[in-house]
C-alpha cells in the first residue's frame, strides 16, 4: 500500500479486468493502465467531496506527465486494487502516485502530474483552495 498522510486510510479503487483489456499476451495491455489510474483519480477526488459538477464546472485537469512502470501481470477477470494517493502539490499542478496489484502481487505502479485547468478554455488555473486542502490532508511520500 502507498503510504498516505498520519492518521489517514489509504484510498483504495477496485477493477475488474474485462475480457477486452488483455492482449495477445494474456494480460492487460499497457494503454489500460492510464485508464484505470484515471477512473482511480476521479473516484479518489469523489470521495473528498470533488464530484462530477465539480469537475464540469469549477475545475478540471489535464495530464502533463505518466511514468508507469509495470512489475507484474494482471490477466482477464482478475480484480485489481489500485491505491491512490498525491505525493506533491504545485501552484497550478500536483503529482499523484498509483499502486496497483492482484492480492499481493505488484502489477503497475505510476506518478502522474496534472495540470489545474478551467473547464471550457482549458487554461492553466491555480488550484483551487478547496482541492489544495483536501489533497494537501492525504499528501504521502513518493514510494
Amino acid at each position: 500500500m502507498s503510504s498516505v498522510a498520519p492518521g489517514t486510510d489509504p484510498f483504495r479503487h477496485r477493477i475488474r479486468v474485462r475480457y477486452a483489456e488483455a492482449d495477445g499476451q494474456g494480460v492487460v495491455f499497457n494503454a489500460h493502465w492510464l485508464t484505470y489510474f484515471d477512473d482511480s483519480c476521479t473516484r479518489f477526488m469523489e470521495s473528498l467531496g470533488f464530484g462530477p459538477d465539480f469537475w464540469t464546472k469549477q475545475f478540471d485537469v489535464m495530464l502533463v506527465k505518466a511514468v508507469l512502470e509495470w512489475t507484474g501481470p494482471a490477466s482477464f477477470d482478475e480484480w485489481i486494487d489500485i491505491d491512490v494517493a498525491p505525493v506533491r502539490l504545485g501552484t497550478k499542478s500536483f503529482d499523484m502516485q498509483y499502486r496497483a496489484q492482484v492480492g499481493d502481487r505488484a502489477c503497475c505502479t505510476a506518478v502522474i502530474t496534472y495540470c489545474a485547468v478551467e473547464p471550457g478554455p482549458n487554461t492553466p488555473i491555480a488550484i483551487p483552495d478547496a482541492v489544495r486542502g483536501a489533497l494537501t490532508a492525504r499528501i504521502a511520500a513518493p514510494q
